[in-house]
């Protein structure tokens, strides 16, 4: 069998890992753009594990990232995120991530899309497509190339790296810059069988679900393995989720909000308290300022999406949300958020105007390191 072969890397950016291509190199007709996309990665997979193609067979490590460069005088680098399901034939446009962001700029540079200085730091303008929205990235540059190797941790990595500084402009409300799609910090979210649940429906970073994690009973101290192991509770996930995407105006209908998996994602909110991390770490409840455990595509995420976190970091600026619920004082820095592998820090600018709260920029240091360069192999039809 002819097998097609296709510039690419393999890029890991904050706790996510995904497959990165120029437009240039690939079909213009979305469709078939798409089917080539899923093939790389190897889905669908009813298997659930990806092994005939590069995804990793879990929400963190089934993503794609289309780049080019932009068509904008306030932008350098254009970017199109995508999820792609393991066991789906549908990739979700629909939102951003993060983590995946903080390797845009990098990928950039090794492109030659960008041109960095010898030594130093490379402020990449980027604009990010599925939300239409700017992003800064400040990535240390040595002999014109991204610096990737550091001492900076970024807990849910194993290896010290170079830090990347993203700086999320006017991150709230695609459209309108609104935080609160229903102008309400507070929601009353109704399931299938009647039960009602309190809810804050926030546009930062990502569209968000935040519900108290006493509602359903959630241990935000828990391991994602123990969270995981309760298939009950994650279809009542679910539900909340759809109900909040119809609620926020995302989907007319359960069904549509049903194939959009990727957004928007639930999160549930603790007061801080003290936990072991997944590598074993301890950390004292005055170590974060509140907790959280995130779900994306359906599970418990190992650490946290990184637009979550700028979603909770504007969030907490909302009083009477239930981010706010859980602080019980306000923090003097940036906000530390616990997660189930250690903490993540985010600087939140929330300003109000004209009567309502805006998110005019979120700050958060990720890193990013290419894992393969080379070409991605995909069957020929």
């Amino acid at each position: 069998m002819n097998q097609t072969r296709i510039p690419a890397a393999w890029m890991r950016g904050g706790t996510s890992k995904g497959l990165f291509l120029l437009t240039s190199d690939l079909p213009r007709d979305p469709a078939a753009r798409d089917a080539l996309l899923l093939r790389a990665m190897g889905s669908p997979d009813p298997y659930g594990k990806q092994i005939d193609g590069l995804g990793g067979a879990s929400s963190s490590t089934s993503k794609v990232i289309l780049v080019a460069p932009a068509e904008r005088d306030d932008a350098d680098v254009a970017y199109w995120f995508g999820q792609v399901p393991v066991n789906g034939t549908t990739i979700d446009w629909s939102g951003n991530c993060g983590n995946l962001t903080a390797a845009v700029a990098p990928f950039a540079i090794h492109r030659g899309l960008v041109k960095a200085p010898e030594r130093g730091e490379a402020s990449v303008r980027l604009w990010q497509g599925n939300l239409g929205k700017r992003i800064i990235a400040r990535v240390p540059v040595i002999d014109g190339h991204p610096l990737e190797h550091g001492d900076f941790q970024l807990d849910g990595v194993a290896f010290p790296n170079a830090p990347v500084t993203l700086t999320f402009v006017d991150p709230g409300g695609a459209d309108d810059g609104r935080m609160l799609p229903t102008g309400n910090v507070i929601d009353t979210l109704v399931l299938p069988d009647g039960t009602e649940v309190t809810a804050s429906l926030v546009n930062a970073g990502n569209p968000m679900v935040f519900v108290a994690a006493t509602a359903l009973g959630i241990d935000c101290t828990a391991s994602q393995s123990t969270l995981n192991s309760d298939v009950e509770r994650l279809a009542r996930c679910e539900q909340i989720r759809l109900a909040g995407a119809v609620a926020m105006g995302l989907a007319s209908t359960i069904e549509e909000a049903a194939a959009r998996q990727h957004t928007p994602k639930l999160a549930f909110m603790a007061p801080s308290a003290g936990f072991v991390a997944a590598d074993g770490r301890r950390f004292a409840e005055g170590d974060v300022d509140v907790c959280t455990r995130v779900l994306s595509m359906g599970v418990f995420h190992h650490a946290i999406p990184g637009t979550a976190a700028i979603a909770i970091s504007a969030a907490a600026g909302l009083p009477g949300a239930i981010v706010a619920r859980q602080l019980a004082t306000d923090p003097a820095g940036p906000l530390r958020i616990g997660h189930p592998s250690g903490r993540t820090e985010v600087a939140a600018s929330v300003v109000e105007e004209n009567g309502r709260r805006i998110l005019e920029s979120a700050t958060m240091r990720r890193s990013a390191r290419t894992l393969m360069d080379g070409w991605v192999c995909v069957p020929a039809a």
